[in-house]
């Protein structure tokens, strides 16, 4: 176990959120990580990091199978300046790698906005990364956003279709 999947899974277990562990190791598509986990794309849970200002971030969580709305988070937070970090700015603030970042354990407890359509279906169960490639957690979303004490909010669009 890595030490990024170690800090997660016991920032996990000290809030008291159940979950299940699935070790598939690296996956090539959104689809590929859905079948080995055994959930639906859009039940797979994207963990970005926006920052604000200087030495001001925070989590946006969004469903797979949608695109992040800049303009969306935007209104939310009554600001015109957003920006993602860099992959080792995203380090040094989560103490993740990408495509490993979740919450759970990072190094600061940055605030969290989670979409709408996570939890829009009652008893929904999600699937997102836990501090190691290949590993993710499945919850309940509602666990998630009482865990995190998320801020629920539309902050993502459905994918336009080609």
């Amino acid at each position: 176990m890595s030490d990024g999947e170690a800090r997660a899974l016991a920032a996990l277990d000290a809030l008291g959120v159940a979950y299940a562990v699935t070790r598939h190791g690296r996956v090539g598509s959104l689809a590929e990580a859905a079948a080995l986990r055994g959930v639906e794309p859009g039940d797979i849970v994207k963990t970005l990091v926006v920052r604000r200002a200087e030495d001001d971030y925070l989590f946006v969580l969004v469903p797979g199978d949608r695109e992040f709305s800049w303009p969306k988070l935007r209104a939310l937070l009554g600001t015109s300046r957003l920006s993602m970090p860099d992959a080792a700015g995203a380090y040094a603030v989560t103490g993740y790698e990408r495509g490993t970042i979740t919450p759970f354990g990072a190094r600061v407890a940055w605030p969290v906005v989670v979409d709408a359509s996570l939890v829009a279906v009652p008893g929904r169960r999600v699937s997102m990364g836990s501090g190691a490639h290949g590993v993710a957690v499945t919850l309940s979303a509602a666990d998630l956003v009482a865990a995190l004490n998320a801020q629920v909010s539309d902050v993502a669009d459905a994918p336009e279709l080609a």
